[in-house]
């Protein structure tokens, strides 16, 4: 599986309709379609499709036609996501319309071009499993566990200062905590 780490805007223009694609990590989807609606007010349509993995590593999926016809907007794009083997990531599709009526069929492959289009520009990474791992040291072992923590290159860290020692709260992939754990 592949997830993206940033942002990513495309546009794709199919017989002079304009398709303005956003590739985003799904925790910067919440509110990103009234977003766009106000960013683009003359825009007919802002279609979007998701897919992420819930906290029981399950895949959730959504897509909306946002008043295309049905199954010819946001279905196509979350096949292309489901295809690319896409996970914590949305695509977000603001459609101008140029005069040409596309039919269901051309929708749905322009709306699944202007995905590809976006993925294609997108830099994608493997998708890593993160787990959350808690520990306390005394306040000596501080700097040792920093150094350590920075060569396994783990940079989610939470600590908690109390009372003669830290709380410690690491996130990261299963493999980097594993190696941490054996030192």
């Amino acid at each position: 599986m592949q997830t993206v780490e940033r942002t990513v805007e495309t546009v794709t223009e199919v017989n002079r309709s304009k398709f303005i694609a956003y590739l985003l990590p799904y925790t910067e989807f919440e509110g990103m379609q009234e977003e766009l609606k106000a960013r683009h007010p003359k825009a007919n349509h802002v279609v979007y499709a998701l897919r992420y993995l819930n906290t029981f590593e399950q895949v959730v999926e959504n897509s909306s036609d946002d008043g295309e016809p049905k199954g010819c907007a946001g279905v196509p794009a979350l096949n292309v996501l489901r295809g690319e083997a896409m996970i914590n990531c949305a695509v977000l599709i603001v459609r101008y319309f140029g005069g040409i009526k596309l039919g269901t069929g051309g929708m749905a492959r322009a709306y699944a071009k202007a995905v590809k289009d976006a993925l294609k520009a997108a830099s994608t990474t493997p998708y890593e499993r993160e787990i959350i791992y808690e520990f306390t040291t005394d306040y000596s072992s501080i700097d040792k566990i920093l150094h350590r923590l920075k060569q396994l290159g783990i940079t989610q860290i939470e600590r908690d200062f109390g009372v003669g020692e830290v709380v410690w709260k690491i996130k990261a992939c299963e493999e980097k905590i594993k190696a941490f754990r054996e030192r």
